[in-house]
């Protein structure tokens, strides 16, 4: 295990808003004049660096009451692993032992669950944070605050206890809506621009770390759009705001009382804030929570491709203007959005509905805020030149682990190739080959049989039983096809050959560097 690990920052806390002037706008008070350290004289109080604020208090008792502590029940399960699947088995001690039953009991105490089976459940609780958007009741925190919970209740700030309604989730960036009914209008707080947020900025986060409800924290914002693989939208906000257990869900504010983040995840090595948490930006957030509270869930985009990042070797091989850019299509869906629209495989998208595609992560999110059923431009790369297209988004399938079907192709004959200069060892499809790979009965393409240790392709991943199914954007079928387009690389003294691999994790281009070939051997 790492010692760094990622961890969601379970988050508590209480906040309101007061209609009174942003403190921003206050004057704030001057250092009084310091007499010039002497021998003898020091200063008695150090004044904020320039640009900072005096003090966060007027800020922070605006913002208080807004901001929510999240308290939630789960039943656990009785004396079985069904309340913790991932708790341990219990270790296998002789029977009749005086360790058998010591084991039986501390194993079934920390799954959760009662000491025997058929003992009744128990009721676990969790807290989190979040914070009040609408004055009729509506809160924002996390999902993974409230997942699976039986039970939701807020506290508020004066410590009054509502009971909570679950208007919807989103599981793919960790959002949820709830709903609770006051007597009287409750103080809220308003979403900002992220997009303006800048490094070094100030910041306050809001919450109820471990448990100690209403805790402000300052820091600035460290970094942006950061990829921290918790999701296909990851965009988040950077912050050495301290943020602890119990700060999800919490938002994090910028100096005019807006919401700019909602605090979701920490690195740390023991569970405390080391200086590195992780806040979705809000301009991700509003539409999402905006489409939770009106409808209880959220349409995505979708256009219906497999996409992988360009690197400098791809962007070099295929000429892309401007180095590394863009997504590259490693396939099209055939009945998706984007071949109809005519996105072929190879493709490197530019840009989307008038936005710069920079790397491959930026195209889900741009497409998945993309209004379903809207025609909107795309600019692709092909062939030296680009293209300009147009594409009807659809929305995002519910599952999209299914493949569409392919007509199944007769295998062709062929003699087995050794690619000199690649490492590579080719055949085309047949029976054995089948059988030996477990590869599908509409498999495509040319069969990697042997890998060269310590050869290029070996080091790009590439291992026996992957399929070649492009050359350079070239179909090929045989091994004979495989090698006359590599040749025609090299006779155009290009530094590299694309090849379209596929395996049973799906396609992916991979660029391999082109040697002088050195003869070729039948097999």
């Amino acid at each position: 295990m790492r010692l760094a690990s990622m961890m969601l920052a379970a988050a508590v806390a209480a906040a309101p808003l007061a209609a009174t002037p942003a403190w921003a706008q206050q004057p704030a008070q001057q250092p009084a004049q310091q007499p010039t350290p002497g021998p003898s004289t020091t200063p008695l109080v150090t004044p904020p660096p320039a640009g900072a604020p005096a003090s966060f208090a007027p800020l922070a008792r605006r913002l208080l009451p807004s901001v929510v502590n999240i308290q939630t029940t789960q039943t656990i399960g009785g004396g079985n692993r069904a309340g913790r699947p991932d708790a341990p088995e219990v270790p296998q001690a002789p029977p009749g032992s005086p360790f058998e039953e010591l084991f039986r009991d501390f194993m079934d105490r920390n799954r959760g669950g009662g000491a025997r089976p058929g003992q009744p459940p128990r009721r676990a609780q969790s807290q989190g944070s979040g914070f009040i958007i609408d004055a009729s009741g509506i809160i924002v925190t996390n999902n993974h605050v409230v997942d699976g919970a039986d039970e939701i209740n807020v506290v508020l700030h004066d410590n009054t206890i509502l009971k909570a309604e679950l208007v919807g989730v989103d599981t793919r960036t960790d959002l949820a809506v709830l709903r609770v009914k006051s007597e009287t209008p409750l103080p809220v707080v308003p979403f900002g621009d992220s997009d303006r947020a800048e490094v070094g900025d100030w910041v306050l986060a809001i919450g109820n770390p471990l448990g100690f409800g209403g805790s402000v924290t300052s820091g600035i914002v460290s970094a942006r759009g950061r990829n921290i693989n918790a999701g296909p939208y990851d965009d988040f906000i950077q912050t050495d705001a301290a943020i602890n257990r119990g700060n999800s869900g919490g938002p994090l504010f910028n100096l005019n009382g807006e919401v700019i983040g909602i605090n979701t995840a920490i690195v740390s090595p023991s569970g405390g804030s080391i200086g590195i948490g992780f806040a979705i930006p809000s301009n991700l957030a509003k539409s999402i929570v905006a489409q939770l509270r009106d409808g209880g869930r959220v349409r995505r985009g979708w256009i219906g491709v497999n996409i992988q990042q360009v690197n400098e070797e791809i962007a070099e091989s295929l000429s892309v203007p401007g180095g590394a850019r863009g997504a590259l299509v490693a396939r099209a869906d055939e009945n998706g959005p984007a071949a109809k629209a005519g996105v072929q495989n190879g493709d490197v998208i530019l840009r989307f509905n008038g936005q710069e595609v920079r790397e491959m992560r930026n195209l889900p999110r741009i497409v998945a805020e993309t209004a379903v059923g809207s025609e909107v431009p795309l600019t692709v790369w092909r062939g030296g030149r680009e293209h300009e297209l147009k594409i009807t988004v659809a929305e995002l399938p519910a599952d999209q682990t299914a493949e569409a079907g392919n007509t199944p192709q007769p295998a062709r004959p062929g003699a087995a190739l050794e690619l000199s200069g690649l490492g590579l060892r080719v055949s085309p499809i047949n029976p054995e080959l089948k059988e030996r790979f477990s590869l599908r009965d509409n498999a495509r393409g040319v069969v990697v049989t042997e890998v060269t240790p310590g050869s290029n392709a070996a080091e790009r991943g590439i291992t026996a039983g992957d399929l070649i199914v492009e050359v350079q954007q070239a179909r090929v079928t045989t091994p004979a096809e495989v090698r006359d387009q590599l040749e025609r690389l090299r006779k155009q003294n290009r530094p590299t050959a694309l090849l379209l691999i596929e395996n049973n994790q799906g396609q992916r281009f991979v660029p391999l560097r082109l040697r002088p070939a050195e003869g070729r051997s039948p097999g």
